[in-house]
């Protein structure tokens, strides 16, 4: 597992979120709820945050598709799956945990997705959001479903504009989060 050596908290339209990094990539982002903005560390785990915090904000005001800041999470081998599977689930859309269970193998194991969902440790970066009840119903997500709501609402608006927000630069599908690139379309 690797540790963060900077933290970056900023305020957005959400509330405060948090960024923690390594020298390796983003290890976290929290939606803080209490706090002040702040910044803690140096090198190259503050420069992450730093523009892991220019890319959130970028996103949020729906002028950017996909993320470009490499991650360094840690996981099960499933929880990985699942949030490479969720990365490619395109800007705009949502599927489903039903959905999102077969692509992994599991056909009877929406469940255990929605595990794997909760335990993600950079919501947004990897786009967890996108993942909805069976009969399109939100469910759970770390800043709530509020939240949930407004990123979904955001990107789909976003969407419907037309040209516009950036796309970013893309890593190869397969790669796991944490090996370089976006977490648009495959960590």
């Amino acid at each position: 597992m690797v540790r963060h050596a900077a933290t970056v908290a900023f305020s957005s339209p959400l509330g405060l979120i948090e960024v923690e990094a390594a020298p390796e990539g983003v290890t976290r982002l929290r939606f803080a709820g209490k706090g002040r903005e702040r910044e803690v560390g140096s090198g190259a785990a503050l420069a992450i945050a730093r523009a892991t915090r220019a890319e959130v904000l970028a996103y949020l005001e729906g002028r950017l598709v996909t993320f470009t800041v490499p991650l360094a999470v840690a996981g099960t081998p499933f929880q990985r799956a699942v949030w490479a599977e969720i990365a490619r689930i395109p800007y705009g859309e949502s599927v489903s945990y039903g959905e999102l269970a077969p692509r992994l193998g599991v056909p009877r194991g929406a469940r255990a997705v929605g595990a794997a969902c909760a335990a993600n440790p950079v919501p947004i970066l990897v786009p967890c959001h996108r993942v909805v009840g069976g009969d399109g119903a939100l469910r759970g997500f770390s800043a709530g479903v509020d939240v949930k709501s407004s990123l979904l609402a955001l990107e789909r608006q976003a969407r419907n504009r037309g040209p516009g927000p950036s796309q970013g630069v893309t890593a190869a599908k397969d790669a796991p989060p944490g090996q370089g690139g976006q977490r648009g379309e495959g960590p």
